[in-house]
């Protein structure tokens, strides 16, 4: 059986589709007022983002503590280039201070019922998801900051010693991958979930041994945070997050001699999401090649930091056109201008950044 493009790529914010976003909020006792005030506020200035359709405010009528946010945009980049900006994080603050927690959700609109939608007047450029896509249920996230210039040793050290927290979450999580890297004075860290995202990351920060961890690093953080409070951690974690992007699988299973790698892509300012799409467009275009060295390749970015994670079959300079997406000169000459150094792209072992550990979930009996 043939596996199709579209059935490879399980994950994509660049196929122009509607995105409708879910944020699942349970506030603190007696702040529902306080709450409502701060987003009326808001909502004037969410209305003018570009790329923003509509947004709904919602209390449950069961339990005045629960609230929801829905909102529609254009498509995935416009809003991630809002929910990943400074402004936003300012933004949202008096509502998370009013928040017991927080769950977004993103999906993308495949299709659309009802006289209203039929009435409703869309964007030119909005449109509809074309096919579902498919995967193993696995979903991809990382997060990424940096240190002080100097403490590289000690922070690599401190990242690849501790024990690994345990995988099964519960009944539908399971954390199955964890690999972190580093390029200079910066740190990513990226994981792999089966089930809920949210409830794998807080499950992972209980942890006695990840707590320990965090903690020992904190002295070598370029910017400080205290986890010992809320609302620091919070917005720490919120501006350290490297969304996923993009990802495409090669369909067989895979065997011992493929190798992860990651790649870290400075971009050039105000071309990270032109360079992340770029990226995704060389691997599409490398899954029709069933020989092809890269097996699979996740594209994570945030702002103009791009990071890419390969699985690689055989060694990584064996097909290093292929691995990192330079073959020809029309890409070259495309990459020069998405990139502040021209040129430099074409060094590959200035840009693949240093495991410091990969570690995968025991596999289930």
């Amino acid at each position: 059986m043939t596996t199709t493009l579209s059935e490879r790529v399980s994950q994509s914010a660049f196929d122009g589709s509607m995105l409708r976003v879910v944020l699942l909020m349970d506030l603190h006792e007696g702040t529902q007022q306080q709450f409502f005030e701060a987003y009326e506020k808001l909502r004037n200035d969410i209305a003018s983002v570009p790329g923003h359709i509509s947004d709904q405010l919602c209390q449950s009528f069961e339990n005045p503590s629960q609230w929801l946010i829905t909102s529609e945009w254009e498509s995935a980049p416009q809003y991630l280039a809002w929910v990943n900006s400074e402004h936003h994080a300012e933004q949202v603050r008096p509502l998370g201070a009013c928040a017991r927690s927080m769950r977004p959700l993103k999906f993308t609109v495949l299709r659309e019922t009802g006289r209203g939608y039929d009435q409703a007047s869309r964007p030119s450029t909005a449109r509809l998801q074309a096919t579902p896509r498919l995967g193993a249920g696995i979903v991809r996230h990382a997060l990424t900051f940096t240190v002080k210039p100097g403490s590289e040793e000690n922070v690599a050290a401190i990242l690849s010693s501790y024990a690994s927290p345990a995988a099964r979450v519960d009944d539908h999580t399971r954390l199955c991958r964890t690999s972190l890297f580093m390029h200079g004075n910066r740190v990513v860290r990226t994981v792999e979930v089966q089930g809920d995202l949210m409830a794998a990351l807080r499950h992972v920060s209980e942890q006695p041994e990840v707590r320990a961890v965090e903690e020992a690093i904190n002295p070598y953080l370029e910017k400080d945070r205290d986890l010992g409070d809320p609302e620091s951690a919070r917005m720490f974690f919120m501006r350290a997050a490297l969304p996923a992007v993009h990802h495409i699988a090669a369909p067989e299973t895979e065997t011992g001699e493929v190798e992860r790698h990651a790649v870290f892509y400075p971009a050039k300012a105000g071309c990270g999401q032109a360079l992340a799409e770029f990226l995704a467009r060389q691997d599409e275009e490398a899954a029709q090649r069933p020989d092809g060295p890269v097996r699979s390749s996740s594209i994570f970015q945030r702002d103009d930091i791009v990071v890419r994670l390969i699985d690689v079959r055989g060694p990584l300079d064996a097909e290093p056109d292929a691995v990192f997406g330079i073959a020809g000169p029309h890409r070259t000459q495309v990459l020069d201008q998405l990139v502040p150094t021209p040129g430099e792209h074409l060094r590959p072992e200035r840009h693949t950044m240093s495991l410091i550990t990969d570690r995968r979930a025991p596999a289930e009996s």
